[in-house]
């Protein structure tokens, strides 16, 4: 069944309602990217035989990516990992017919943590959107060979990020577009107090210990013994990025 951008903001609304209206008011981009996740995954799941399908979701939020993925196959079962409490109780009550149908678990402690106590070879799918960059590179490199450790021979990655351009004066001009959209629509809505949180969140994103470089995120990947990586949809400085772990 073919979704179309109405159907499936009307359906995210329902569910996520606030949370999702507003995301998509500040960073429509960021709100595509969690739909293409959920895409992503889909495609994936047609090629398996299995019925079940395991996916850990890193950086669950307040579940607009969770459920992307939710509804994207009736296949999947999905750990949501997230260690900000208050925004995974929200997705807990947004969510919660999934969760009481067995159909998704939630655990709160940090990624890496998460990871290290999964049995190797036994994940189909780790997914996530926008989590990745907000971590220190050191930590990045810990979570990505993790990554790769617990997904089964043939399983995939698949990430929707800021993945910061190649050409820095590129990037920057990109970046300085998305800060204009910012105040535009922000303070048109008088929401001065959130464009505030984002702009300091930008700084963060931005810094040298924290950018995710295209060249140098998808050689992270190579170095950790991914093949078939692509990155695709570039969106600005939003992009999906997908690999697999060969057999």
């Amino acid at each position: 069944m073919i979704i179309n951008k109405s159907q499936y903001d009307d359906m995210f609304s329902g569910v996520i309602g606030q949370d999702y209206q507003t995301l998509n008011l500040i960073c429509p981009l960021a709100t595509k990217m969690s739909r293409l996740v959920g895409d992503k995954a889909a495609e994936y799941a047609e090629q398996q035989p299995s019925a079940n399908l395991n996916i850990i979701e890193l950086g669950g939020g307040t579940g607009i990516t969770t459920l992307s993925l939710l509804t994207a196959s009736d296949k999947f079962n999905i750990m949501s990992i997230d260690n900000e409490p208050v925004m995974q109780e929200q997705a807990k009550k947004h969510l919660h017919k999934w969760a009481a149908d067995g159909k998704l678990a939630f655990c709160s402690n940090d990624a890496l943590t998460a990871l290290k106590d999964m049995a190797t070879d036994s994940v189909d799918i780790v997914a996530s959107a926008y989590t990745l960059h907000n971590f220190l590179d050191s930590y990045r490199k810990e979570v990505i060979e993790q990554i790769f450790r617990v997904l089964k021979p043939g399983g995939q990655f698949i990430n929707g990020d800021r993945y910061a351009l190649n050409d820095v004066s590129d990037h920057t001009r990109a970046v300085q577009h998305e800060i204009s959209g910012y105040f535009k629509v922000l303070t048109q809505v008088d929401k001065l107090d959130v464009l505030e949180h984002w702009i300091v969140h930008l700084f963060n994103d931005e810094s040298e210990n924290h950018v995710m470089r295209e060249s140098i995120a998808l050689a992270q990947l190579q170095d950790a013994g991914f093949s078939g990586i692509t990155l695709s949809n570039r969106l600005e400085v939003n992009a999906l990025v997908t690999a697999i772990k060969p057999d």
